[in-house]
């Protein structure tokens, strides 16, 4: 009997270092700007987003994850409730690479392999590298060129997800991107008529439903029964 549970708990403490639940999908949503063009609203939808997912299932409360994002945006000043940005009448659209990697917090035991924990609220937090066209300089006849530029951003989101079929989940998120930049919407101070006074810097946003697939045999994550 001791040999017995000796052997449990090994295959228990061995188990989460070679046999992790692995998760990846798909992702589709709609994104939206919050900047100097167009409306202030930050959960408003206007524009396409998808990517690629992949998770890697720590134990039943914490997920580590990475993503690649592709969020186009765009802004309009006939969709401000702002009279001033609607007499403006400028709009533009941009397109956003994104690569971010971070944690899942699930408040509830999660486990598809599990009927008792197929579902749960989370909160997840990234950081995330982004490349997106950025203003550049002003040719003499008023031409403006546009070069790609990097930058970073702090991801934070909610979601609710569980078992969709099998080894498939499905999940609904909603996140926002606040950036430490102000011209994803080519407004900037170095060119005099792209400077629209804003100092303010850009969001963007995504909302959608992911599904995923589940393989890698599921870690000795439960105690033993006596």
């Amino acid at each position: 009997m001791r040999g017995l549970i000796l052997s449990i708990l090994f295959v228990c403490l061995v188990a989460p270092l070679q046999s992790q639940i692995h998760e990846i999908g798909i992702f589709a949503g709609g994104s939206n700007y919050v900047g100097d063009i167009g409306s202030t609203n930050y959960i408003h939808p206007n524009k396409f987003a998808g990517g690629l997912i992949y998770k890697y299932n720590l134990n039943p409360r914490i997920a580590l994850r990475g993503t690649y994002t592709y969020i186009s945006i765009s802004g309009d000043d006939a969709d401000a409730s702002n009279p001033y940005r609607q007499n403006r009448g400028f709009s533009f659209s941009n397109n956003v690479h994104e690569f971010a990697a971070g944690v899942e917090f699930n408040f509830f035991d999660y486990n598809i392999s599990d009927y008792r924990t197929t579902f749960t609220p989370y909160i997840l937090a990234e950081i995330a590298a982004f490349n997106y066209k950025s203003p550049g300089s002003q040719t003499s006849n008023n031409t403006i060129s546009l070069k790609n530029k990097f930058s970073y951003t702090l991801p934070v989101g909610i979601g609710l997800k569980g078992r969709l079929a099998d080894n498939f989940a499905i999940a609904f998120e909603a996140g926002v991107r606040f950036t430490f930049e102000d011209d994803l919407d080519y407004t900037t101070d170095k060119i005099n008529s792209l400077d629209f006074g804003g100092n303010g810097n850009d969001w963007y946003t995504f909302s959608g439903v992911s599904i995923v697939y589940t393989f890698g045999r599921p870690p000795c994550f439960g105690g033993i029964a006596e």
